[in-house]
């Protein structure tokens, strides 16, 4: 059993297409056809259902691929171990966030004090945050919604923060201050996409308040919501932390008494990743950080 092989079959399983994978492979695919069934053969067990050219992963498959996965994290984190015992370790932190409204502020921050390092961001659903944890692809993520269902994932909450309702100029709602959610159940919703944290919980204070929530607007940029619900296009969602630091005034926001409407924002990372010293240096910081922004929207 080659590196090679495994390296194919995490391919295949990913895509689960045996012809996508032979053109992101770029090999030819009765090659890659091959190399599939050896590594079966070599196994004693199928590892894909297969109908005509559909291709799924089986049981086993889904067994194997979760330590094939393992394999290639370890060799990565061997890799920038040795990276950094030669002194040539990159000073790049990679972060995967749901909340990319705090990123500006709490990076700047960082690299006043340290303008040598570099960040990646990667803004994505929490199931692909998930899987860039457990495949070492980032250092943190920072998320509203725990990740705990990994055991080599930890979850550690960062900070608490209420969300309210924004509704637009004249919406029969604006002289209020506060509200029973179950109040708008007819009102159309600007949300963020299905998949993501805020999404999910939002759509969770909605249940509890005996209803589904209608929703007129969808997407994945939060700075594009309290655009439109300015424009009356609906009404929106929005955490206490979208209030800091905004040049433009969202709409009037409004409290919501019941269901009590919170999220914890939290910070994610593997134990199985090996952190960088400038990784090291960024944790603490974090805390720092969200434990000052936790304190001033108390004083909200």
């Amino acid at each position: 059993m080659e590196l090679q092989q495994l390296y194919y079959f995490q391919t295949v399983a990913r895509l689960e297409h045996m012809t996508k994978a032979a053109e992101e492979l770029r090999i030819a695919q009765p090659s890659l056809s091959k190399t599939i069934s050896r590594l079966e053969e070599d196994l004693g067990v199928p590892l894909f259902e297969r109908q005509h050219r559909q291709i799924k992963l089986n049981r086993f498959g889904e067994l194997f691929l979760n330590r094939v996965e393992r394999i290639f994290m370890e060799i990565n984190e061997g890799r920038r171990e040795i990276l950094e015992e030669m002194k040539l370790e990159e000073n790049t932190i990679r972060m995967a966030v749901t909340i990319p409204r705090v990123l500006p502020d709490l990076v700047g921050s960082f690299l006043r004090e340290n303008p040598h390092v570099r960040f990646q961001q990667f803004v994505h659903s929490m199931s692909k945050m998930r899987e860039q944890l457990k495949n070492g692809d980032v250092d943190f993520c920072i998320s509203s919604v725990p990740i705990d269902d990994e055991e080599d994932i930890v979850w550690e909450p960062l900070m608490t923060e209420e969300i309210f309702l924004i509704v637009p100029p004249g919406h029969w709602l604006e002289d209020r201050d506060e509200i029973d959610l179950s109040e708008v159940r007819d009102e159309p919703f600007i949300s963020m996409n299905t998949g993501y944290g805020l999404r999910n919980l939002t759509d969770e204070f909605c249940l509890r308040a005996g209803f589904s929530p209608v929703i007129s607007f969808e997407g994945d940029e939060p700075g594009v919501i309290g655009d439109l619900v300015k424009q009356g296009l609906g009404i929106a969602f929005i955490p206490a932390i979208s209030w800091m630091n905004r040049r433009s005034p969202f709409p009037h926001k409004i409290r919501i008494t019941n269901p009590t409407s919170q999220r914890t924002i939290g910070l994610g990372w593997s134990k199985r990743r090996h952190f960088t010293k400038t990784a090291k240096q960024f944790h603490p910081f974090m805390l720092d950080y969200f434990n000052n922004i936790g304190r001033k929207l108390n004083q909200l």
